[in-house]
């Protein structure tokens, strides 16, 4: 409703700067001035405001000079209208919604590309960076995990890989694009001690993963 009300005023805004600047034709301001006001009556409409009743040329009718026979024919003639532009928007929207779907299911599968630039993040020890996609609705992850081992210098394990750490979600589906959230989740896992202030050589403990971090971005 918010984006919708912002378009029309934007419109409206645009048409009033065109109607001020006095350079249009009699005939195309006549025509701007009607669409302005079938702007605003359909914006009234969907906003549950009072129908403005209106003459042939857009004027507010003044009811002290209209008889109420003219009133109630201008109010059914402007409901009508206005009934007839709800109908036309619910069907464009439907129209699309159904390419949409067609589109989709069209289209057997789609990717996700993911490049790991650095992991900021004071560790103390090495671990393991894991990334999937996860739908917060159904609390689940739809994807596998992307792992990248992280050493405790502030790089990868495998160095061969600095700057080229790059995956691809694959069979990512019409299914998984229609759902109303996907998130994207990072997780960190620590390996070493069992305690980082562990510095006592008898209790020393090593190649344990103990969960660090998380952090999650919405996708949609």
């Amino acid at each position: 409703m918010f984006r919708s009300v912002r378009h029309m005023i934007y419109d409206l805004i645009e048409w009033r700067s065109q109607i001020l600047s006095g350079t249009l034709p009699q005939d195309e301001l006549k025509e701007l001035k009607k669409k302005v006001t079938a702007k605003i009556d359909y914006g009234n409409r969907i906003l549950d405001l009072d129908l403005v009743v209106r003459d042939e040329d857009g004027n507010i009718l003044d009811p002290e000079q209209t008889s109420t026979i003219s009133l109630f024919r201008a109010h059914e003639i402007a409901s009508k209208q206005v009934e007839e532009r709800l109908q036309e928007e619910k069907s464009q929207k439907q129209n699309i919604d159904i390419n949409r779907q067609a589109k989709f299911a069209a289209t057997p599968s789609f990717a996700l590309f993911v490049n790991l630039k650095n992991v900021v993040c004071k560790i103390g020890e090495d671990a393991e960076v894991l990334m999937s996609l996860y739908d917060p609705l159904e609390s689940k992850f739809i994807s596998e995990n992307y792992l990248v081992r992280w050493s405790s210098c502030g790089l990868p394990k495998d160095i061969d890989r600095l700057h080229n750490l790059r995956a691809v979600f694959t069979d990512l589906g019409s299914k998984d694009l229609k759902r109303e959230k996907i998130s994207f989740v990072c997780q960190i896992v620590r390996v070493g001690r069992m305690e980082l202030r562990d510095n006592n050589t008898r209790k020393l403990t090593s190649g344990l993963r103990r969960p660090f971090g998380v952090a999650g971005n919405s996708l949609r």
